[in-house]
């Protein structure tokens, strides 16, 4: 068991290191930025921008690089080999296909992680996205489609969710009873009691963790297809600008978007109240209270600098998992 947890771990740390998003940097090293949305260009979209304030800024960055490489290789402090390899990473987005021709296969082969995971993902958003004639729509449809096609193994983890609770009771009652032994033979006694329980109300402890490991390759995934997808975060929903964040948006009189932490928030909250407390008693019940608090606190924080894009993704799969988590308290 132990051996298939670090398995599992070392595969999506690999999956995780083959691929990052990156941002466009000048011939200074400074970031760009779109001044009207505040979104910080990607060097490695996926295609072409159509947004012509994006255009301009890329070409305007291609021309500040080719030209300070020039000066660089002509005054002998980088060589030829340096010069071609640095000429190759400036993004050209004339040479980029256009969102609507972007396929699976555009680019070739890129890794582990952009070709089986982010790719596919950003083929599935421009897909929908033409099909519901809008890109926030898309985020939506798409995270319903994978968590749909999910549900069999988020149910699992839901109902084991809800058993320990059941349990709940005779374990804090275990607790109690070894509260004052923590001899070897009592710890073993305690282990043997522990999974009589856990077998008695159909408890698996290794099930809660595997959708965790899966939502995790799947929330970078996410991210990097929304960041690097230009006809996305050109677009806007319900008036609100894909690209732009809530902080940068409120800071310039747009109030509006301080709908989106409010509802990061309260789908955050909701989603961990459901699946939290169960089979955990005094010094353990609250450090779990903390860490989940702490958690919170940090997302609700993080969701102000976060693009809508991705607030949009981030508060329809919360939704999700709550409705799923009712749902399955209701049958039981």
């Amino acid at each position: 068991m132990k051996n298939n947890k670090k398995f599992i771990i070392l595969l999506i740390m690999l999956l995780l290191l083959t691929g990052c998003t990156k941002n466009l940097t000048d011939s200074k090293g400074k970031v760009v930025r779109n001044e009207e949305t505040g979104q910080v260009l990607p060097s490695n979209i996926m295609c072409a921008p159509t947004d012509e304030d994006n255009i301009e800024l890329y070409n305007k960055t291609k021309e500040e690089l080719e030209k300070k490489y020039a000066e660089e290789l002509e005054n002998n402090k980088i060589t030829k080999k340096d010069y071609e390899k640095k000429m190759s990473k400036i993004t050209d987005v004339d040479k980029l296909v256009s969102c609507d021709k972007f396929t699976v296969t555009t680019g070739g082969y890129e890794g582990l992680w952009n070709t089986f995971f982010v790719k596919p993902l950003t083929w599935v958003i421009i897909k929908i996205g033409q099909l519901v004639k809008n890109y926030g729509l898309a985020i939506i449809v798409t995270t319903l489609l994978i968590r749909g096609i999910m549900y069999p193994l988020t149910l699992k983890t839901a109902r084991q969710s809800e058993n320990l609770k059941k349990a709940d009771p005779e374990l804090k009652k275990l607790e109690k009873k070894y509260a004052n032994r923590k001899d070897e033979q009592a710890m073993m006694q305690k282990s043997t009691e522990m999974m009589q329980i856990y077998k008695k109300y159909n408890i698996n402890p290794l099930s809660g963790c595997i959708f965790g490991i899966i939502q995790i390759p799947l929330f970078f995934a996410f991210y990097e297809a929304l960041y690097r997808l230009p006809v996305l975060f050109e677009d806007t929903f319900l008036t609100l600008s894909m690209s732009t964040a809530p902080l940068r948006a409120i800071t310039g009189g747009h109030f509006i978007y301080l709908i989106l932490p409010v509802l990061v928030f309260l789908s955050t909250y909701f989603s961990f109240k459901l699946n939290s407390g169960a089979g955990l008693s005094g010094e353990q019940a609250k450090q779990m209270k903390y860490m989940m608090l702490f958690m919170m606190i940090m997302i609700v924080v993080m969701s102000f600098e976060m693009s809508t894009a991705i607030i949009i993704y981030w508060i329809t799969n919360s939704t999700f998992t709550i409705i799923q988590n009712l749902i399955v308290k209701r049958s039981k």
